[in-house]
């Protein structure tokens, strides 16, 4: 972490006078006034990132930060991560840093399927007692029923199952703290390995609804977004870390991850389509495991403020602010 030393107390004479030389001494708060300027100029660029990143021009936002790198006050840690070396490792290798693949690479989210076989047991007895209080035969409780599946059809080809996910979400978010809880890690840690692997969150949802709101579409899911004109270029690897942070997050703060399914999916896509064999994709997805896996430990502290201010909705730049105070130079 820089450290700024104290300025020199400043010293000026004033007229001499016959018997003695007089000195005066300056007031030291001009230099508390100096140690506070670093501070008060990266508050200023992380403002002007924010401030690109609504106007929508991400490149000027990358520029910003990428300028403010190294300069006295500037940004520390974009792009500094410290990383594992490239290589194949075993399954072996992997438990004895602490990792239980069976518990990482197969999420499952039993909250949310909790509450939609609720809803689908609800359903039903609503139904049996509309037809009951009614007294509805069999083929209008029939045409009832295949009204319902034709709405569900419908979300799923049209908004590809976003109305469901938005129900099954909201409720999720408003009914279980734990599910509230493990959604923010899991964007938090999305979110720091993106941006000390050097890739710029330009945005972040915690809720589908937030999304709704922002984006006004169904097909468009809660999560962290980033700043991608240039990402197929070079970033196979930092994209493999990045997919795999929120299940690395939840799977060291909780033992297992049950958010992330669609990640990993997305990871598996792109390494079939780039035409990895098996063995290939296995050495790229374990290599990245342990990576991204080792960071977050080090950084325990940086993701846990993180997630404190994602969960109060802060902005980006402030959200990289955060990182910055609450890393240590010397685990980079």
């Amino acid at each position: 972490m820089m450290r700024l030393g104290r300025a020199p107390c400043c010293y000026c004479f004033t007229e001499p006078h016959p018997a003695a030389v007089r000195l005066r001494v300056l007031p030291p708060a001009r230099a508390a006034n100096t140690s506070s300027e670093p501070a008060a100029r990266l508050r200023a660029v992380l403002e002007q990132v924010d401030e690109e990143l609504r106007k929508g021009n991400d490149e000027a936002a990358l520029s910003l930060v990428r300028g403010s790198q190294g300069a006295d006050g500037g940004l520390r840690f974009f792009g500094a991560a410290r990383q594992v070396p490239q290589r194949l490792y075993t399954l072996d290798e992997l438990k004895l840093n602490g990792i239980d693949t069976s518990a990482f690479l197969s999420p499952v989210d039993l909250t949310l399927g909790s509450i939609e076989r609720n809803l689908q047991i609800a359903a039903v007895l609503g139904g049996l007692s509309v037809s009951a209080a009614f007294e509805l035969s069999q083929l209008q409780v029939l045409f009832l029923f295949l009204g319902l599946l034709s709405l569900w059809s419908v979300d799923l080809v049209y908004f590809g199952g976003g109305v469901r996910n938005l129900i099954l979400d909201t409720i999720g978010h408003n009914l279980s703290q734990k599910y509230r809880n493990r959604v923010i890690q899991h964007e938090a840690g999305h979110f720091l390995i993106a941006y000390l692997l050097g890739v710029l969150p330009k945005g972040y949802s915690i809720t589908s609804l937030d999304t709704f709101i922002k984006k006004g579409s169904l097909n468009v899911q809660a999560g962290t977004a980033f700043v991608d004109f240039e990402f197929l270029q070079e970033m196979l690897n930092k994209f493999s870390c990045i997919a795999l942070a929120g299940v690395a997050t939840e799977y060291l703060l909780y033992g297992y991850a049950e958010g992330g399914l669609a990640d990993i999916g997305q990871l598996d896509g792109l390494l079939k389509g780039l035409g990895f064999t098996q063995k290939k994709a296995d050495s790229q997805v374990r290599w990245a495991v342990l990576n991204t896996v080792l960071a977050l430990r080090r950084h325990k502290k940086a993701r846990s403020q993180l997630a404190e201010a994602m969960s109060s909705g802060k902005s980006v730049g402030s959200c990289i602010g955060v990182i910055e105070e609450n890393i240590n130079s010397e685990d980079i």
